[in-house]
């Protein structure tokens, strides 16, 4: 028993790591942190919205599947790359 509650709490671990890892990816793409490879902030837009649709997807196929701080959790940091999306989108184009 103990074994099972292990390894769920090893997958919600990795879970909370995927989206970690998803969030700076697209946070790099935005230019807002530097990307690890080159060592430069580098904006992609086209990847960068492709990485917060993988997150809404990812959202709509484990809608009743995640705990509330899970669902919280994956809900904020859409919402929270959405609206950097939009700010880095409209500071590019005001120059």
């Amino acid at each position: 028993m103990d074994e099972d509650k292990g390894k769920e709490q090893y997958k919600k671990e990795l879970f909370i790591k995927l989206l970690l890892m998803l969030r700076a990816g697209a946070l790099s793409q935005l230019g807002i942190i530097e990307n690890p490879a080159t060592k430069q902030k580098e904006i992609k837009f086209d990847i960068a919205r492709e990485t917060i649709d993988m997150l809404d997807v990812i959202a709509e196929k484990m809608t009743g599947n995640l705990s509330d701080m899970e669902n919280e959790m994956l809900n904020n940091l859409i919402t929270e790359l959405h609206l950097t999306y939009v700010k880095v989108e409209k500071e590019k184009a005001n120059g």
